[in-house]
């Protein structure tokens, strides 16, 4: 299925963030089925809270179409955007956003806002929940279990 294999990319993305000890998360962008761009969680990184996968593969996808906007695009990203990356998604205008897992905690398409969902903003984002659900979920419990193991012993 095309759809899964651009939320594999997504995960490849996700693992490079994992490899440098940042929150293992992924995005792309496709455009008529083409990926113009990728993102990874970069905020430790580059001690930059806004270095997000989304805005990072946003970013990206301004500068090699030269426009901001991206009304043929799709969104591929490994866990549901926070308010930030909603919000940037939304003014970007996105045709559509595929999310993996939900984030329970931070999640702005539902779980804890849904600022995707506000009918009244100017442009309506189609959202997809569920892509490669499982993948996108362990990989982030795998991380965040070696984290605490690791606090755990230097206590």
């Amino acid at each position: 299925m095309l759809n899964e294999g651009y939320m594999r990319q997504a995960l490849k993305e996700a693992a490079k963030a994992y490899a440098k000890g940042e929150t293992p998360v992924g995005a792309v962008i496709v455009r008529q089925g083409k990926v113009i761009s990728r993102g990874h969680n970069e905020k430790e990184l580059k001690c930059d809270a806004t270095m997000h996968a989304e805005i990072v593969a946003l970013r990206k996808a301004f500068k090699k179409l030269g426009s901001w906007r991206l009304n043929d695009c799709e969104m591929y990203v490994t866990l549901e955007p926070c308010t930030m990356c909603a919000g940037a998604i939304i003014q970007s205008r996105v045709r559509k956003l595929f999310i993996g897992a939900l984030d329970p905690k931070a999640g702005a398409a539902g779980s804890v806002i849904d600022v995707l969902g506000v009918e009244r903003f100017n442009h309506r984002v189609d959202v997809s929940f569920g892509l490669l659900e499982k993948e996108c979920s362990d990989i982030l419990k795998d991380f965040f279990r070696e984290l605490r193991a690791r606090k755990s012993s230097k206590v």
